[in-house]
């Protein structure tokens, strides 16, 4: 079983060459439209598997539209990291939307209208004892 930091360390590099994939080497204009970026990378411990989390500023619609389109294009862009990158086997490859950013921007909103509630009741308080 291969060490943590030889995970990380592959993690790491798939990241930043399938990151210049997507930017470079697609010809998929629904992915060069949109702001696509990378927000993890889960590899199986024997390296063979490898799922990949996109982040996007698109709307949920369009979001699972890329990660299809993706997912269409997984053998070419494996076949482009196999002659980038010295790995004796190149990890298969699933695309996943990931929805942290909106669940991080729903709790943030959250936030923002439960403190605007409780300002708005501290100056009511405020006039009511005036």
């Amino acid at each position: 079983m291969p060490n943590n930091y030889r995970l990380a360390k592959v993690s790491s590099l798939l990241k930043k060459e399938i990151t210049l994939i997507l930017q470079n080497d697609l010809e998929n204009d629904l992915i060069r439209d949109h702001f696509v970026n990378i927000s993890k990378i889960d590899l199986s411990g024997d390296l063979q598997h490898c799922k990949i989390y996109i982040t996007s500023t698109a709307k949920e619609k369009v979001r699972k539209e890329i990660v299809a389109n993706l997912n269409t294009a997984k053998s070419s862009i494996k076949h482009i990291l196999g002659k980038r990158i010295d790995m004796r086997r190149v990890p298969e490859i699933i695309f996943k939307d990931d929805f942290v950013l909106d669940k991080g921007l729903s709790v943030l909103k959250l936030l923002d209208e439960l403190k605007n509630k409780t300002q708005d009741n501290n100056d009511e308080d405020k006039d009511a004892n005036s």
